[in-house]
């Protein structure tokens, strides 16, 4: 996979379809929706970042990411529910292009939990990287904690590949981190 493959697909993102979701690019009209989950604790305990102070935050962020998206450097989604409001992101968080491989993250508004949501947002994700995207190898990563994050890696068919101890410092304190990932083989199986 090079670069360029990369830079060309995500500055002109192109939106993807579920029988229950569409997963578009954000927009700074997405705010309010944004916020509604992003400032709660329950949503960001597991993640590496803090709750959204305000409204305004969460458009200030949308509206940096609108840079992003031009320079093909962010590669998430929003997830949109049939009723048309923004209930939260699914994307790549990284990729290492000499060895066809990237990472994928997600989160969800806790109102929607439980529903297979994420699961099917997360396996169009995982099903544009190696069809469009060509990859070898999709992983994730989650804090050892949280256990709801693990289900929705396996119901996409993922293998858990196992735990860092304290690898990573989030939030003032050092948390261990688990792996799960699907190689394309895999994938093409199911």
């Amino acid at each position: 996979m090079k670069k360029e493959t990369i830079f060309r697909t995500f500055s002109n993102m192109p939106p993807l379809q579920t029988s229950r979701l569409t997963l578009r690019k954000l927009s700074p009209r997405d705010a309010c929706d944004m916020y509604d989950y992003a400032h709660r604790s329950d949503v960001t305990q597991y993640l590496t970042w803090n709750p959204h102070p305000d409204v305004s935050y969460s458009r200030e962020y949308l509206e940096y990411l609108q840079g992003r998206y031009a320079g093909g450097m962010f590669y998430d989604w929003g997830i949109v529910y049939r009723t048309g409001k923004l209930i939260g992101t699914c994307g790549f968080t990284s990729f290492n292009c000499t060895h066809d491989k990237a990472e994928v993250g997600y989160v969800l508004h806790p109102d929607y939990w439980g529903r297979g949501i994420a699961t099917e947002a997360l396996r169009k994700v995982i099903e544009f990287g190696f069809e469009k995207l060509n990859l070898h190898r999709i992983e994730a990563k989650f804090m050892k904690e949280n256990d709801r994050s693990l289900r929705v890696m396996e119901k996409v068919g993922m293998s858990f590949e196992g735990y860092q101890r304290e690898a990573m410092l989030i939030k003032g304190r050092y948390v261990t981190i688990g792996t799960c990932a699907i190689l394309r083989s895999e994938w093409e199986k199911q």
